[in-house]
């Protein structure tokens, strides 16, 4: 379809108001009947303005449509054209674009469908009632055609919008679900694929090339190719965000669970970073939150090792969607069925975070870790049963040593004996720095672990810094995982503090990017960057240099269009080699 749209499209939209003392020529010119000062004589020309617009094929039809979207966008709860037809109208002139290729392609049409999309996502966007007129008047059918792509992908981004505006309320869930499968086989593969659908129909092509009605869409006339490839990085981001959305709307009402949890689909869903600039979208770790809601999502990403690898990743790292990763593996370690399945890779890295205090405003996150991964201890502890994972048995002995041999020991003590350890803590931790400052990381590794070890869990403060000084030991040996774990646990005692441990954030995005863990290591850095601005009492901040060179580095690997445009590449070579061989083969 994309290829018969003419590329010398351009929408004017420089209409302006008639004066009162002037007569417009046009009885139905939709800037006349707004400016009408009689109410009712308005309305009744509105109800019959979108009565006939479906009807005739007039090319003042789109500066209409244009002045339509911008009163919705910025009224969207004003009652006045959702009583007098509007949905009808719009649910019709999106039909015929859709059907009728030769309207579509005459004139500015080709922008019809998009604004009357548009139009309908923002009026249902609030209001349930609106929502309700809007499926009355039969909008759901038209919005599918374009989310299956019967145009382009700029209209399927505002089909997709409205559509998952119709699915949020409850009443109108039910309409949109009459097209279930339609909607989310289309909703998976726009999710899967939309980064190189806009790449390859829109940003690696230049200039004249690109369709023109998508660059004034984009732009909104004022042009520029560094504004135009901006917009459709935004564009695209919202297109993998709203489908999600969408998904995200069935699976909280159990519907269409084996679709979404297809196994290639889940993997995909982990580098996913629709939605990453709104921490309330339910995109990506948002789905598989909800996902574990249910028994078959849990099911499915228990036998996913890619999301539950990408779960533990996003727990320890300063991420937006880290509340939601620690929820999503506590739901898959309290089921019975999963439990097992997931513990050997969860649990060494849930143990990090048992001192957590509150994210997010969310209260003792670590108390409940605790609670699940030692609900049946007695198993492994008295019972000898083993887990797979050593390491795993390992974490689970330490976090009983931590939270329930240690406690009742210290509570035992004296106020004396206390004073001791504190000490003897402090001599060690010298003794730590005098050698780590002489080259010996070994040894300052070790005198900091037996710090650890002497120190009272009400040292808080001294558990960081020591914690956070043998995270450093473990980068200087390229131990990455090590660096990670103790990081972590020094970010997790600092959690009730105004502002977290930076010199460990800074330690732990190094660790990071040693995995090659990019965008872990880019949120970790951003917040590094972030404490220190806020811990400084003058207005004078400049980021340091070392912490400005990650997040470029970062930020160029993390480009949302990288794979794409190495898929690109990785095409066009194989199809300079299969023509090179048809060639050789000739000759």
């Amino acid at each position: 379809m994309e290829s018969q749209i003419p590329k010398d499209s351009t929408l004017k939209t420089n209409h302006k108001l008639l004066p009162a003392k002037e007569t417009c020529m046009n009885g139905c010119c939709f800037f006349c009947i707004i400016s009408d000062t009689d109410s009712s004589l308005r309305r009744a020309k509105m109800f019959r303005l979108f009565k006939q617009m479906p009807l005739e094929d007039d090319q003042e039809h789109v500066l209409a449509l244009s002045g339509l979207w911008k009163i919705a966008t910025t009224q969207p709860n004003d009652p006045q054209f959702p009583s007098l037809g509007i949905f009808k109208c719009m649910a019709k002139l999106i039909e015929k674009g859709v059907c009728d290729k030769d309207w579509l392609l005459r004139h500015q049409n080709i922008y019809i469908p998009y604004y009357a999309a548009h139009i309908i996502g923002s009026y249902t966007m609030n209001k349930a009632k609106f929502a309700h007129k809007a499926v009355k008047s039969n909008v759901v059918r038209p919005l599918v055609g374009l989310l299956e792509g019967k145009i382009s992908w700029v209209e399927q981004r505002v089909a997709l919008r409205a559509l998952g505006h119709l699915a949020k309320h409850e009443a109108t869930f039910e309409a949109v679900a009459e097209h279930e499968e339609e909607i989310v086989e289309a909703a998976i593969n726009i999710a899967s694929t939309c980064l190189n659908e806009v790449y390859d129909k829109f940003l690696r092509l230049k200039g004249t090339r690109r369709l023109k009605y998508h660059r004034n869409l984009l732009t909104r006339g004022h042009g520029g190719l560094e504004l135009e490839n901006r917009k459709a990085g935004d564009w695209a981001s919202q297109l993998q965000c709203w489908s999600l959305c969408l998904l995200d709307c069935f699976a909280r009402k159990e519907r269409s669970l084996r679709l979404i949890c297809k196994k290639q689909f889940l993997k995909r869903l982990c580098g996913m970073w629709g939605g990453i600039g709104n921490p309330g979208s339910p995109a990506r770790i948002g789905l598989v939150r909800t996902l574990c809601h249910t028994k078959v999502g849990r099911e499915s990403i228990a036998e996913s090792q890619e999301v539950v690898d990408n779960l533990c990743n996003v727990s320890r790292s300063s991420d937006d969607r880290q509340c939601l990763a620690i929820g999503s593996l506590l739901q898959l370690l309290k089921d019975p069925l999963t439990r097992y399945k997931v513990i050997d890779t969860a649990a060494p890295v849930l143990v990090d975070l048992v001192e957590l205090r509150s994210i997010e405003g969310k209260l003792r996150v670590g108390q409940a870790i605790m609670q699940t991964l030692l609900q049946d201890y007695h198993k492994i502890k008295y019972c000898k049963m083993s887990l797979k994972s050593e390491r795993a048995e390992r974490a689970l002995r330490e976090l009983w040593d931590l939270k329930v041999d240690r406690v009742k020991r210290e509570s035992m003590m004296t106020k004396e004996e206390i004073r001791e350890k504190e000490v003897l803590v402090g001599v060690l931790k010298k003794e730590g720095n005098k050698v780590f400052w002489s080259g010996d990381i070994d040894e300052a590794m070790r005198k900091y672990s037996d710090a650890l070890n002497f120190c009272p869990l009400k040292m808080r403060r001294e558990r960081i810094v020591l914690h956070s000084n043998r995270a450093q030991c473990h980068l200087l040996l390229r131990d990455a995982e090590a660096a990670i774990r103790d990081t972590t646990r020094a970010l997790s005692l600092s959690s009730s503090e105004a502002c977290p441990h930076s010199k460990s954030l800074w330690r732990r995005s190094q660790a990071y990017e040693m995995k090659g863990f990019c965008k872990e290591s880019l949120m970790d850095c951003l917040m590094f960057i972030k404490s220190r601005f806020e811990s400084r009492k003058t207005k004078e901040f400049r980021i340091p240099y070392y912490a400005a060179r990650m997040v470029k580095e970062n930020v160029n690997a993390l480009w949302l269009f990288a794979s794409a445009k190495s898929e690109r590449e990785a095409r066009k070579q194989l199809e300079d080699q299969n023509n090179q061989n048809e060639i050789e083969e000739q000759s």
